[in-house]
């Protein structure tokens, strides 16, 4: 009797203690995932490369290293930084999208600051011959229109010319697990799309350095003389969440993830929800039948200066929440859909604008025949597979 009661207890028990031995095991295997290092973190890699040179950088509020800013870190560390290069939204990374920015001192060195973003877009070659390297640390996003990745574009060409060394130290790509879009038809290129390459590129900065100069993208088909500090521990497949807001618009990783697919309603009269506390993660416009969810956009100084439809009460959808990850063609369909029955007249205003930034006039001409996602999409596919096949020569991390 005592042992028919026994062996089943005893085999619970077994089961319990083997149960927790292995939650244990997991437990502890999620505690020792390596942390990601940043190659601007990685100074033992780099500071020898630095070593007697003269130095400028490309650098903004996103260029840190453990909450110091990277030009505050190499100046204590003894790097002989010579100028600071300013991309869009200024140095510090407090200025609105597409503002001009202008030639400054940093108040914390006392180093000048040089604007590339606005009338020159690369530094002359007489002012690279005061340097011998330039380092280019930024964080992107991911996205073919987010312009840090043309301003690193610039800068290579720039050093190629001069015969001065790039050293790019790499960040995770937040948007790195998604490769889609259309492929950039170069009738189309512009500051906001430069590369053969789809909106959702999953490349990080270093690898994208790397695809510039083995496709022979720079003018002249020139090469630049480049060096990469990769991220550590990191692979494509990895959420990344960005310690500073890379650019004023996208405070968090919802605005992040959201910002390929609703950066197509700039050249609509639609709000996103600049000038507002959630930029890129909201969609409307002054109608009621257009939706439930109400905001007002209002000048944000460093952010929205001047919002599409300022102190207007906008009615449509807020995807805080809510929204998908990737390129999602489904909100511009259904939102023209939604403005031809409610306004009389398609969502897109700006034909131009929309067609640099999709590199293509394919989308908006397939959005006034009413097609659909798939049917956009698979127009797209074959150049897309054909640059999967190109990309994975310049990978430096799996995917």
């Amino acid at each position: 009797m005592y042992k028919d009661i026994l062996i089943p207890f005893l085999f619970i028990l077994n089961f319990a203690c083997t149960a927790e031995t292995k939650t244990t095991a997991i437990k502890e295997e999620k505690e020792t995932v390596p942390e990601i290092v940043v190659g601007a973190e990685q100074t033992e890699a780099y500071l020898p490369f630095l070593k007697d040179k003269k130095v400028g950088v490309l650098v903004n509020q996103t260029s840190i290293i453990k909450g110091q800013h990277l030009v505050d870190s190499l100046v204590a560390l003894g790097v002989n930084i010579q100028m600071i290069f300013a991309p869009e939204h200024g140095f510090r990374g407090n200025e609105d999208a597409g503002a001009h920015v202008d030639d400054d001192i940093d108040p914390s060195t006392g180093i000048k600051i040089f604007s590339i973003y606005g009338k020159n877009k690369r530094p002359s070659p007489e002012l690279l011959q005061q340097v011998d390297l330039v380092i280019f640390d930024i964080q992107d996003v991911g996205c073919r229109f987010y312009t840090y990745i043309s301003s690193m574009h610039y800068m290579m060409e720039a050093c190629a010319e001069a015969g001065k060394e790039m050293l790019v130290l790499d960040r995770p790509n937040p948007n790195g697990m998604y490769v889609d879009g259309p492929v950039l038809d170069l009738k189309f290129k512009s500051f906001v799309g430069m590369h053969q390459i789809p909106i959702l590129h999953g490349l990080t900065v270093g690898e994208l350095a790397q695809m510039i100069n083995g496709e022979q993208w720079l003018r002249n088909k020139t090469k630049c003389e480049l060096k990469v500090i990769p991220v550590k521990h990191y692979d494509h497949s990895m959420p990344f969440s960005l310690p500073v807001k890379p650019s004023p618009n996208l405070p968090n990783d919802q605005s992040i993830l959201l910002y390929p697919s609703l950066c197509f309603f700039e050249a609509t009269p639609v709000s996103i929800g600049r000038g507002t506390s959630f930029p890129f993660q909201v969609i409307g416009y002054p109608n009621q039948k257009l939706g439930g969810f109400e905001f007002t956009p209002k000048a944000t100084p460093g952010a929205a200066s001047n919002p599409v439809l300022k102190d207007q009460l906008c009615y449509g959808e807020d995807l805080r929440t809510m929204g998908k990850g990737g390129l999602q063609l489904s909100y511009i369909i259904n939102w023209n859909e939604k403005f031809k029955a409610e306004e009389g007249k398609t969502v897109i205003s700006k034909n131009k604008w929309m067609d640099l930034l999709c590199g293509t006039d394919q989308v908006r001409l397939a959005l006034n025949e009413g097609k659909t996602e798939a049917e956009i999409k698979a127009v797209w596919k074959e150049k897309l597979d054909d640059y999967k096949l190109m990309r994975k020569k310049y990978l430096l991390y799996k995917d």
